[in-house]
């Protein structure tokens, strides 16, 4: 009797780890469909300029320069910078000049060869406020098609909100995520910031689905 129980025993803490173990790869499954959820990729074609999202940081301009030189586009903007001038006031005070997020991008493109770079001068803070600027200044230059690099965990909420606000528009935006974002879709739960960008994004694109059901 103690040996059929014993065997019984041996099973279940057979199965037990049997099911611990394919659990770490549906686990994993499910976490990188998480990140994915957060990243979109449209198909790139030629255009007539490529705009780096604030926020996309150098990750952003690493990635223009290369649809540049892959012939996507032969220019680059960037959006400008909101004034802040308690820190523009203390830098000139001590003597060193500022450079902002845009002045940085513009002077990065540069530096990697892009002949054809500029600012696009009205201040945004936000990718509600790109998403809004961007007609008009696409309108102004009578631009055909864009590509907007941002970061991947950034990139499905941004096509959606471009994809909202250029209805309609003769532009042709597409989204591209930089290959060089921090942000990993298929490890992001490995860091404490991928964890945090995974929450953050997931709550704001929520909040955009509930807000805006239809895409």
């Amino acid at each position: 009797m103690r040996a059929g129980r014993g065997r019984w025993g041996r099973a279940a803490v057979a199965a037990l780890g049997l099911g611990m173990v394919a659990a770490v790869p549906m686990r994993h499954t499910a976490l990188r469909a998480a990140g994915s959820a957060l990243v979109a990729s449209d198909s790139i074609a030629p255009a007539d300029v490529v705009v780096i999202s604030t926020g996309a940081d150098g990750a952003g301009v690493l990635e223009a320069a290369d649809l540049v030189q892959a012939g996507v586009a032969d220019r680059v903007a960037v959006f400008a910078d909101p004034p802040d001038p308690v820190v523009d006031r203390e830098f000139l005070r001590r003597g060193v000049p500022y450079e902002d997020a845009a002045a940085r991008s513009l002077r990065q493109l540069a530096s990697l060869g892009i002949a054809r770079i500029e600012e696009i001068p009205r201040p945004v803070a936000g990718s509600d406020d790109e998403a809004h600027l961007l007609p008009e200044w696409c309108a102004e230059r009578g631009l055909r098609s864009v590509v907007v690099v941002t970061t991947a965990d950034h990139s499905r909420r941004l096509r959606r909100l471009l994809g909202r606000t250029m209805k309609g528009r003769a532009t042709r935006v597409t989204v591209r995520p930089a290959r060089y974002s921090p942000f990993d879709p298929a490890r992001w739960w490995e860091t404490r910031e991928g964890i945090r960008t995974q929450v953050i994004e997931t709550e704001k694109l929520a909040l955009d689905v509930l807000l805006h059901p239809l895409p």
